[in-house]
């Protein structure tokens, strides 16, 4: 697609950002040019996908939108719904991810999902109309903790992406054999509520249409030691994410900065965090009482 490769040429920092990326993963399994190649497939599909988007924006009808995505694997999806214990649908930001998201409320499933506050105030309130013409309800990420276990409680199903370097409550786990900040939400959730986790992703076939892929669910490890489980369940829902991303290396934003924040950066912030609670405690004595 001739937009992908313009974009490409043009993005000068996403295409640095991607082309670091790729090496650091595959710099010693796939030479420079096969690299290229790979990058330019990324910012391709990356276009394909929003175009779709912006196309198909306002489809609603079902018999439409399952003629341009074959859903396989729904038995995994049905038989953890079937149990009233919540879905949480954990989907990599891979293809056209929205698509992604959507699919579980056109299937039928009382579906919810959080939405992160954006800087472009239009853009968010596009998705969240996008998502909610399609039976999908809108949880805000600000203070939405509460919200996300009562939806898992009510037996619905939760879109979470963990493939990415937030500013949420995160690990470091082995992503792709690099040390990876990823959120911990979903086990936290899983742990707290009992609700079943089930992988799923949406991707790109060969004639420009879309596979919903649905996967068997993640047994939860659950021994009571809180730290460790959620440790151990993150870095098990990290490897379903890899393995799948890895499949369909292309359709993923390699753009992202997703190996940004490191084990030294992260011991540098926490270092100053403690500094200025410092500071702020030795000039206001009211936080020393409220401490003790």
């Amino acid at each position: 697609m001739f937009v992908g490769e313009w974009v490409y040429r043009f993005a000068h920092s996403s295409r640095k950002r991607t082309l670091a990326n790729l090496e650091s993963i595959y710099g010693k399994e796939k030479t420079q040019e096969e690299r290229e190649v790979m990058a330019r497939k990324v910012f391709v599909e990356m276009v394909k996908s929003f175009f779709d988007y912006v196309a198909y924006s306002k489809l609603t009808d079902k018999e439409r939108f399952f003629s341009l995505i074959e859903v396989v694997g729904q038995e995994y999806l049905q038989a953890a719904y079937e149990q009233r214990k919540g879905v949480i649908c954990l989907i990599p930001h891979l293809s056209s991810w929205e698509f992604a998201a959507i699919t579980p409320p056109m299937l039928g499933y009382e579906t919810s999902a959080v939405s992160a506050t954006m800087k472009i105030k239009l853009l968010q309130k596009t998705i969240v109309k996008f998502r909610a013409r399609r039976g999908m309800k809108n949880i805000p990420r600000d203070g939405s903790y509460t919200k996300l276990v009562e939806a898992l409680r009510e037996g619905e199903c939760l879109i979470l992406m963990i493939d990415q370097d937030t500013k949420v409550k995160s690990v470091f786990v082995d992503f792709m054999g690099k040390p990876a900040y990823t959120p911990t939400g979903a086990s936290r959730l899983a742990l707290e509520t009992g609700a079943l986790i089930v992988p799923m992703a949406m991707t790109r076939k060969e004639d420009d249409n879309y596979r919903f892929i649905i996967y068997p669910e993640l047994s939860l490890i659950n021994t009571g030691n809180l730290e460790s489980d959620i440790l151990q369940n993150t870095q098990r829902q990290t490897k379903i994410m890899e393995d799948i991303i890895r499949t369909y290396p292309t359709q993923w934003v390699w753009m992202h900065s997703r190996w940004h924040t490191t084990v030294e950066n992260f011991e540098d912030y926490r270092k100053s965090k403690r500094e200025d609670s410092s500071i702020a405690s030795a000039n206001n004595p009211d936080i020393i009482k409220e401490r003790r």
